[in-house]
């Protein structure tokens, strides 16, 4: 998001800001760390299949696309073609990042059932909300009121050193919403997510993912990022 930022810098930069973006690479699409079928009958392996195969490839495709486009207009000096740019680096980068964290969020059935935090994030999570239910109960209830497309994200707050609950329109990512929130969890409440097997119940979506959080990897994040 730098540079985005960047691009009100005067014209006399304009060599400064085609390093900036020279510095982005192209993304690919990882690899799912388990099998389609891996988290039914949670999410059924159509929708993990569509979900990691078409839509997150996408969400690369396109920004790879939007970053060559941007290395040109860049090199041109074309102020105007790296404004016009900008949704499409941060929608499709966004995707990007944001369904990257969300695979890692996920852990077989077959791991067992999910059970809650432990240690420094199970203790932090219940300073900051209480109890672990109601964290719980907390995202449910953003992420169903979210109106549209987006994201129900855990962070931990790094200026503030706290938890706490935020939600990101469309692909925003967590950054959007400030530079020291660190992800932690994020629960994609796109229609793609949930729609083919859960229709538009989108709360028992909500309920029925909170079985297969690995909350493992969220307490790593979190005791990196909370020294």
């Amino acid at each position: 998001m730098a540079l985005l930022r960047s691009i009100a810098i005067p014209s006399n930069k304009t060599p400064t800001l085609a390093r900036t973006a020279r510095s982005l690479t192209t993304a690919t699409l990882p690899p799912l760390p388990y099998s389609y079928d891996a988290l039914e009958p949670v999410i059924s392996s159509e929708i993990m299949m569509l979900h990691h195969q078409k839509h997150h490839q996408t969400y690369v495709t396109n920004y790879n696309s939007a970053l060559e486009l941007l290395h040109t207009a860049m090199d041109k000096g074309d102020v105007s073609a790296v404004i016009g740019l900008q949704s499409a680096v941060k929608f499709n980068g966004g995707g990007h990042i944001n369904h990257s964290i969300f695979w890692k969020n996920l852990r077989p059935v077959n791991a067992g059932e999910s059970e809650p935090p432990h240690k420094k994030l199970g203790w932090q999570i219940d300073a900051d909300f209480g109890s672990f239910n109601a964290l719980i109960s907390k995202m449910n209830a953003e992420g169903a009121a979210l109106q549209g497309s987006g994201w129900v994200w855990l962070a931990f707050d790094k200026e503030f050193n706290r938890l706490k609950v935020e939600t990101t329109a469309n692909q925003d990512p967590l950054v959007t919403k400030g530079a020291t929130l660190v992800p932690l969890l994020g629960i994609d409440v796109w229609e793609h997510a949930y729609y083919l097997q859960y229709k538009n119940v989108k709360v028992e979506y909500l309920k029925n993912i909170w079985k297969v959080i690995n909350w493992e990897y969220a307490g790593e994040v979190y005791e990196k990022e909370a020294q």
